[in-house]
C-alpha cells in the first residue's frame, strides 16, 4: 500500500522532471530552429543547404559537449579575443576558464 502511494506521488510530480531539459526539434536543439523562418522568407537551395550545415555544426558541437549558448559564447570569445576595449583599465582582469 505504501509503495502504491509513493508511485502515485511520483506520477504527480513527473511534469517537473523535464522542465530544465533543452527543447528539441527533430533531434536538434530548438534554438537552432531560428533558421526555419529564413527558409520561409527566402526559399532557395542555398538557404536550405546553409541551414542544414548550421544544424549539423551545432549538433557536432553538442556531441562534443558544447550547448548552443556555450558554442555561441565560445565563437564570440574566439572572434573578439582576450581584449576588452569597453572595460576601464583598472577593472581589466584576466579571463578565467572553468573548463565548461
Amino acid at each position: 500500500m505504501v509503495k502504491e502511494i509513493e508511485n502515485i506521488e511520483a506520477k504527480l510530480n513527473w511534469h517537473w522532471r523535464d522542465t530544465m531539459r533543452t527543447i528539441r526539434f527533430m533531434s536538434f536543439d530548438a534554438r537552432v530552429a531560428f533558421l526555419i523562418p529564413v527558409w520561409l522568407l527566402y526559399l532557395r537551395w542555398s538557404t536550405i543547404i546553409l541551414s542544414i550545415m548550421v544544424f549539423y555544426v551545432f549538433n557536432f558541437l553538442e556531441n562534443k559537449g558544447l550547448t548552443f549558448p556555450s558554442a555561441i559564447r565560445a565563437l564570440r570569445c574566439w572572434l573578439i579575443g582576450s581584449s576588452r576595449p569597453s572595460t576601464i583599465g583598472f577593472r581589466l582582469h584576466e579571463f578565467v576558464d572553468y573548463g565548461q
